[in-house]
């Protein structure tokens, strides 16, 4: 994968908790300066409350990986760790607390548009 790969953009992802709490949702937007990453999230608990939190973090290659600190510093950093699948629309990994509270975590953002129109008229041509 090319460095020339930029993650800015809006990210939509979902998050699960060891044990039996339910998953939760959120929505990250990720600026990329060269493979440091920054930006912010916002994210609604299942129980409705809203939080949002900072995100510092580097890429390279198809590594990626930030820390996220909540505004209100109500809780510990949380670290994520994944890998950038080839198309650059989706990072999957783990997400990790000090300790063992820790688990999965995927992000998914739609295509550049300039993309998007380069494969409808590449399915436009081929038929």
């Amino acid at each position: 994968m090319s460095e020339a790969v930029d993650l800015s953009g809006v990210w939509h992802g979902i998050f699960s908790y060891p044990r039996l709490l339910p998953p939760e949702t959120f929505v990250a937007t990720l600026i990329d300066r060269g493979g440091n990453l920054a930006g912010e999230t916002e994210e609604t608990a299942s129980d409705g409350r809203s939080f949002t939190g900072l995100i510092q973090g580097l890429r390279a290659g198809t590594a990626v990986s930030f820390i996220k600190t909540y505004d209100d510093r109500h809780a510990s950093p949380i670290h994520y760790a994944g890998t950038l699948d080839a198309e650059a629309t989706e990072i999957a990994g783990t997400w990790r607390i000090r300790g063992n509270w820790g688990g999965p975590f995927v992000m998914v953002r739609q295509p550049p548009v300039a993309e998007q129109a380069d494969r409808r008229e590449a399915a436009t041509i081929s038929r």
